[in-house]
Parts: C-alpha cells; sequence; structure tokens
C-alpha cells in the first residue's frame, strides 16, 4: 500500500514553528516556502511531502484527504466546525488570543450593561455569535477578511473580535483590548481514514510532534 503522506502548513509563524516538530521527527523540509513559488515541498522523507495552502484551508484539505494532516489554528478549526477530523495534539505553538477591542474612548462596560446593540466587525463570526450569546448582548455581526482593526475607526462597526498577539497592531490604530474570549494555539488535525489506512507511517510522526510539543508548553 502507497504509505505516501502530505502535510498541509500555511506560510509564516505556523510554516515556521513547525519545522521544529518535524525535525524532532528526523524530517527536513528541502525549500522555502517564501522563496520558492512551490505549492508542493518535498522533504527529506521521501515518502513524505508538504502543501502550502491559505491558514483557513488547511481544515478542508485534510477533511477531505488531498492532506494527510496538518497544522491548524484553533480559531481557524472553530470556524471550520472540524467535521471529519481527528486533532490528537495541542502542539502550543503560534500562541496568541482571541479578543474583543473597540477604539479608545469607547465605553465598552456600559454599551454591554445597557444592553446597546453592537455592531462587531470579525473573520471568526462563529466565535464572536457564540461569545455575545453566551453574554446576552445583541450584536449585528460584519464579517471581514483583512484589516479589523479599521472597522471602528472609520464608523463601519463599535467593536472587533480578532486574533492578538503583542497587541502592537491595535495600539498603533488607537484601539485597546477589552475583552479576551479564548486563547489560541496551533493543533495537528489528521484525516480519520489517513489514520486507519496509513497508520505505520503516520503513527511515529505523530507522536514525535506530540513528543517535541511537550516541551514547548
Amino acid at each position: 500500500m502507497n504509505q505516501t503522506l502530505t502535510l498541509a502548513l500555511s506560510k509564516g509563524r505556523i510554516f515556521d514553528e513547525t519545522l521544529p516538530l518535524l525535525e524532532a521527527a528526523g524530517i527536513h523540509v528541502t525549500e522555502d516556502p517564501e522563496k520558492s513559488r512551490k505549492l508542493i515541498l518535498p522533504t527529506s522523507d521521501p515518502q513524505l511531502r508538504v502543501v502550502i495552502v491559505r491558514a483557513s484551508d488547511v481544515p478542508t484539505y485534510v477533511q477531505y484527504g488531498a492532506a494527510d494532516f496538518g497544522v491548524a489554528g484553533k480559531d481557524v478549526l472553530l470556524e471550520h466546525g472540524g467535521e471529519g477530523l481527528y486533532q490528537p495534539v495541542d502542539l502550543q505553538i503560534a500562541k496568541c488570543r482571541m479578543s474583543v477591542a473597540v477604539q479608545a474612548g469607547f465605553d465598552y462596560a456600559s454599551a454591554v450593561r445597557q444592553g446597546a446593540r453592537l455592531r462587531v466587525a470579525t473573520k471568526y463570526v462563529q466565535v464572536a455569535r457564540e461569545h455575545f450569546a453566551a453574554k446576552g448582548v445583541h450584536v449585528d455581526l460584519i464579517k471581514l477578511y483583512g484589516s479589523m482593526e479599521l472597522g471602528p475607526l472609520v464608523g463601519l462597526s463599535d467593536a472587533i473580535v480578532d486574533l492578538v498577539s503583542t497587541g502592537s497592531t491595535l495600539r498603533a490604530n488607537h484601539l485597546v483590548e477589552v475583552e479576551q474570549i479564548m486563547e489560541i494555539s496551533s493543533r495537528l488535525v489528521v484525516n480519520q481514514a489517513a489514520l486507519k489506512l496509513k497508520r505505520e507511517k503516520l503513527q511515529p510522526i505523530i507522536d514525535a510532534f506530540a513528543k517535541a510539543s511537550l516541551r514547548e508548553k
């Protein structure tokens, strides 16, 4: 049986922080996705290749078996729903937080307390909806795909729900973090059929990732 594996990764922080985990499994990616135009990268293991996809597409590639496994942020998995995915390991990488932010000077606490209807701009509609529903706050959700910080500055929204790492982008745009919704990190996701059919090749890599991620904690 063909035991060749395909790993789905997104460029940037997740790719960079997954490299040491692959190296813990004795695998090296032989090309840099920032310098190569290739979307399929070879590795030092002839039976493992890496496909470079958008972060939001990783769960879809794994769900439908186009990739056997991948690394995706908790934020992406919550929006995707996680159908058909086995999530064996929280890798403790690409850590950040999902937060509510508003323009400096906006009285968020009063607006929430008085039951005002808030306009919230976010890419994470599912997370935002559940968060505000649990608080009993009425919101109009406005889906954006980039530059969330602009929403409150131009009057599109009262607040944003977005990922925050250092908070420097918020500060640069005169926004303040007013509520933390959850901690975010990246997880290993595995296609359930691949886990059965390619276990002999896949399980040692999963185990190496799990062991390396414990050292990240």
